[in-house]
């Protein structure tokens, strides 16, 4: 299997770490050759940076996957501890209990600010109530919330239990939840009555009823009132979270679990094929995200950390709730989306709560880039932020620059972060302190991973080459297996390296990248966003970010269609800028200039937005079965179901580029 691509954009901008940052960073230069020394005694060190109840006999074990063997890592073994212990007790009690743990700012504009001592009394009172509920250690619990208080408040009471917790995003369909509900045999389904977004008030539960019928492990819905609306009700089954979890005690003593007890159950995107359930456990996965967040966001004890994630988003368990908290700072929470009421609320938010890390995704970087233009709306003082950071997809190298220069006043590291669900923290990314940043790269491997870049045969590729991104060694924070199908967790990560390695196996990220003479790597996204023209293999990316460059250009999607003449083409989806009028000519010509002229679009359309998960990641297979389903419709012919687009974070999106495609004349000029 050929698993190269041709990597072609070069960016030649460098931006040396801040001297500021050096002289205090949490992180240094030696932090490399320490972890390469001894990569197990790096990650004990990490560790031991948490509260233990019984500390571990032994560091690590891992099962590698030679043969048919299915992979196992374990990690601290023996050892035991307290999620919500080390997030939020042993902050009390360390004279922590009056600083503010969570600013939250609900969509219509109600606040609330949630001191450790506060966040420890409601988390006592959860765990209690979900006690109350028959909720063991081991049950699972599905959260069905919007980013709300009470949201990380049971997540952390699950932890404190010992129940595994799976949250799923608030707008996901009735389908979507009942397939985690099924998959994991939840005993419990936490919802609420309704959420706002966008301004309006939607009755969710509803959904979580259609969700929750006839499942016979599902004994409860725990409904927490957030915007006072009238839902259905099935008594003996239905609770209101005041009724059983305001009235609970605040005191409860909290059992330590063993490393590997599982903390919580994340799904991949359900938008093509079944979810997996991703399992996470307590100790590797702790140990990982509170390192990686206090390592390369370099965490201070007076930092206002806002991660903008869906708190059901992967980036949220580590860097909204389980790293920030663990590490004692204070973070922000926002319920709404960026432009409700206006454009600027995230500027606002900003404002109001001197955030100081603002960690967001490339696509809502290009959002404001379509809203703002070359500079943010006047009247917005952004200057407690230190440090910016981004997670999702690959950032488009102008993208980049746009947003040190409006929110980083040109000054600010913007730590870009590569990781995944299956990760659980950062693997690539910069340390604020020491890395000379590459607008669009990730850089290299964080101290105590080891990614990198390998051809077909395992082997690594050359600098300027492109291949497959492997991580070749056992890290702390990986998922351990598929819940309830180990086989498909070494199919779908393992099984093309296995027994590849001093370790054993390669884990496979999906993901396509390159590596430059530095060794920085540069994503190129998924191996199956590959285009192949006329035999040559062209990353979406760096054609995305060629035409994002370009001035008229908000954000771009790409994707490769059947052509007869040169096997496959380039279909171009952009957004306009606003700025001036989109011309598929000149935006070919800068793909040209930038890359070459095979990496030229064949087809360019001219759409309002683009579909994308909750992590905001853009589908662009979707995007190449819109275009095959309308020429298919053209010829009178049947085109394959698209499947569940419910599970985007925009599903409209599909329904307005179909329109679209249905009116346009298709011209390639």
């Amino acid at each position: 299997m050929d698993v190269t691509t041709e990597a072609r954009l070069h960016e030649t901008r460098t931006y040396a770490a801040p001297a500021a940052f050096a002289a205090q960073a949490n992180v240094t230069e030696e932090a490399y050759a320490r972890a390469a020394a001894d990569p197990v005694a790096f990650w004990e060190a990490a560790a031991a940076r948490l509260d233990w109840a019984r500390p571990w006999h032994t560091a690590h074990e891992w099962d590698a996957p030679v043969g048919d063997a299915v992979p196992a890592a374990r990690w601290f073994l023996g050892g035991r501890l307290n999620v919500a212990e080390n997030c939020v007790d042993r902050h009390v009690a360390a004279g922590l209990g009056s600083k503010v743990a969570l600013h939250f700012e609900g969509e219509p504009g109600d606040r609330e600010s949630v001191t450790y001592a506060d966040l420890q009394r409601r988390v006592a009172r959860a765990a209690n109530a979900l006690t109350a509920l028959g909720i063991e250690a081991g049950d699972r619990v599905v959260i069905y919330l919007p980013v709300l208080i009470e949201t990380v408040v049971v997540t952390l009471a699950c932890a404190r239990i010992g129940a595994v917790h799976s949250l799923v995003f608030g707008g996901f369909s009735a389908e979507a939840v009942r397939f985690r509900l099924t998959d994991t045999g939840a005993k419990l389904l936490v919802t609420s009555d309704g959420q706002f977004r966008r301004g309006t008030a939607t009755e969710v539960k509803s959904t979580a009823d259609a969700a929750a019928a006839d499942l016979p492990d599902l004994e409860h819905l725990l409904v927490v009132r957030r915007t006072g609306q009238s839902v259905p009700w099935t008594e003996g089954r239905d609770v209101w979270w005041h009724d059983v979890v305001d009235g609970a005690s605040s005191e409860h003593v909290a059992e330590a679990f063993d490393s590997e007890h599982p903390l919580f159950i994340i799904y991949t995107s359900g938008t093509t094929g079944r979810p997996k359930g991703l399992v996470h456990t307590s100790g590797g996965y702790l140990t990982h995200a509170s390192w990686a967040h206090w390592a390369h966001f370099d965490a201070k004890p007076d930092d206002v950390h806002w991660c903008t994630a869906d708190l059901a988003w992967v980036t949220a368990h580590t860097y909204e709730i389980y790293g920030p908290l663990s590490n004692g700072l204070t973070q922000v929470i926002y319920e709404g989306t960026p432009d409700s009421p206006h454009t600027a609320r995230h500027l606002e938010i900003i404002e109001r709560y001197g955030v100081t890390v603002y960690y967001t995704a490339p696509t809502l970087i290009r959002t404001f880039m379509t809203w703002f233009g070359a500079d943010l709306p006047p009247g917005h003082d952004l200057s407690t932020l230190r440090l910016l950071g981004t997670v999702g997809e690959a950032i488009n190298p102008e993208a980049w620059i746009w947003f040190r220069r409006n929110f980083g006043r040109d000054e600010l590291p913007v730590v870009d972060t590569w990781w995944q669900s299956e990760t659980g923290a950062a693997m690539i990314a910069p340390l604020p302190g020491v890395t000379t940043l590459k607008p669009g790269s990730a850089s290299v491997p964080l101290p105590g991973i080891d990614a990198t870049v390998v051809d077909a045969h395992g082997e690594e590729v050359a600098p300027g080459r492109s291949g497959t991104l492997v991580v070749r060694r056992p890290w702390p924070g990986m998922a351990r297996t598929v819940w309830g199908d180990p086989q498909r967790y070494r199919d779908a990560y393992w099984s093309t390296f296995a027994g590849h390695g001093e370790h054993g196996g390669y884990y496979v990220a999906g993901d396509g990248a390159t590596r430059d003479a530095d060794g920085y790597i540069w994503i190129l996204g998924r191996l199956d966003d590959v285009v192949n023209v006329s035999g040559h293999r062209l990353s979406t990316i760096e054609i995305e970010s060629a035409l994002v460059a370009h001035d008229t250009v908000g954000e771009a999607g790409t994707a490769g269609v059947a052509d007869a003449l040169t096997g496959q083409a380039i279909i171009a989806f952009v957004t306009p800028s606003g700025r001036s009028e989109v011309s598929p000519a000149a935006l070919r010509s800068e793909v040209a200039t930038a890359i070459g002229p095979v990496a030229k679009p064949k087809h360019i359309v001219v759409v309002a937005d683009l579909p994308k998960t909750r992590s905001g990641k853009i589908m662009r297979r979707l995007l190449a079965q819109l275009w095959e389903a309308e020429q298919a419709r053209r010829a009178g012919r049947e085109s394959e179901p698209l499947g569940d687009t419910t599970s985007l974070q925009n599903p409209w999106a599909v329904d307005e580029i179909a329109a679209v495609l249905e009116n346009a004349e298709l011209r390639t000029s």
